[in-house]
């Protein structure tokens, strides 16, 4: 039987966010195998997020509106900074430079702004207490997150390699990078419902 936290956190991790779009976008651009720092970077980010929920920084962004808006904001901003520069790649040579999969470093750092997580994170911490202390509830949903999110980032990593399949012209892959780069900037405007 699936403990309730993990039947949560499958629905709020799996579902399109900025770490599904871009794994699935980088999947499909890179291959997987070129996407795994990133995937990887994604787990990580997302366990330790997770875990610093349970020592309580989950209910100080809930206690203080202020800063929970400030993270919203930034959220938004660098989504919707990264939407743009997917639409540019290949665009000049700048941007041929950053043509690459996000690093794993990259990816962990993205999560202390990915709002999907701090609210999947808030609600997991807050719903789903079991009574443990502090430390342990930590480790619980840390590692409840991270290997949950493992297979969700492996999911859409190896479905954008398979959806690469399917894009064999200049145009298909604008088509496709244009409809990641829209799904990536609504994900920004989501932040605020």
């Amino acid at each position: 039987m699936i403990s309730p936290l993990i039947t949560f956190l499958i629905a709020g991790l799996a579902t399109p966010g900025p770490n599904v779009i871009m794994l699935t976008t980088s999947g499909a651009r890179f291959g997987a195998r070129a996407t795994w720092p990133h995937l990887i970077g994604v787990v990580l980010g997302v366990g330790v997020i997770g875990a610093v929920s349970g020592l309580g920084v989950g209910a100080l962004l809930q206690a203080n509106p202020k800063l929970s808006f400030t993270l919203q904001i930034i959220s938004a901003v660098w989504i919707l900074w990264m939407a743009f520069a997917l639409l540019q790649q290949g665009k000049s040579r700048q941007s041929r430079i950053a043509d690459r999969p996000m690093r794993m470093f990259e990816a962990v750092l993205f999560q202390w702004v990915n709002a999907k997580v701090w609210a999947v994170a808030l609600v997991a911490s807050s719903a789903y207490n079991i009574g443990l202390p502090p430390i342990e509830d930590a480790m619980r949903l840390g590692l409840a997150f991270s290997g949950v999110n493992l297979f969700v980032c492996i999911f859409w990593t190896y479905s954008g390699q398979l959806l690469a399949r399917l894009l064999n012209s200049a145009r298909a892959w604008w088509i496709f990078r244009l409809v990641m780069a829209i799904f990536l900037a609504l994900s920004a405007l989501l932040i605020f419902i």
